[in-house]
């Protein structure tokens, strides 16, 4: 009952924040880029950290011009920084045409989240399947793919979905726990994407990304 009580209090909040990951895919692929690039930031770096360095990155034109040297300038708070500003770089290259960043028509053309995820994975370097499902939710296609950080596998031990926080995550158990994330969230009638914020909000006392 717990569970249910504080998603209650917190849905209108959730569905307003799931409604502006919607609405982002409706900006420019750029916009869209720079998402994709927070994704790539966030693994073991705290989400505002990352949302800053992209700011500055914007604020001095080499998210979409710069190269990895350059970008590096930028990233100290960020974990890993030289991997993943080479990773921007590269994620940049994958996107690009003569004509500039294009990421949405690839998206679209896989045709699922599913798919796109997949694709992701196995083509922007940096992504594992929780990157990927996290860059998803934020464009707003998160339903039916879970992020599965320490933050909600705790959860999910907590509330006697899985057992134990596995030592490692490969892409078999990932999958797994998603699943069991899926029948969970539907036997208690709370939608997957709202479950990840309600606990997110647990940890961090704010609905942010």
């Amino acid at each position: 009952m717990q569970l249910k009580e504080i998603h209650e209090q917190k849905r209108n909040a959730i569905e307003t924040r799931l409604q502006e990951f919607r609405d982002a895919y409706l900006q420019s692929d750029e916009v869209i880029f720079e998402e994709l690039c927070f994704c790539l930031m966030t693994p073991q770096t705290k989400a505002k950290s990352a949302a800053k360095v992209i700011d500055k990155l914007k604020e001095k034109n080499l998210l979409l011009t710069g190269s990895a040297g350059e970008i590096k300038k930028w990233m100290a708070p960020i974990r890993f920084n030289n991997n993943k500003s080479q990773y921007i770089v590269e994620a940049r290259r994958l996107f690009s045409d003569e004509k500039g960043i294009r990421i949405k028509s690839k998206l679209d053309s896989l045709g699922d989240p599913i798919a796109m995820r997949s694709w992701l994975v196995s083509n922007v370097k940096g992504y594992g399947l929780k990157e990927a499902s996290h860059f998803l939710r934020n464009i707003g296609f998160g339903n039916d793919v879970a992020i599965l950080d320490r933050h909600i596998l705790k959860h999910l031990v907590k509330n006697g979905v899985i057992s134990e926080v596995p030592k490692s995550l490969t892409d078999k158990k990932y999958l797994e726990i998603e699943e069991k994330m899926k029948s969970f969230s539907e036997s208690i009638d709370i939608p997957m994407a709202h479950l990840d914020l309600v606990w997110w909000s647990e940890e961090t006392g704010e609905i942010f990304k």
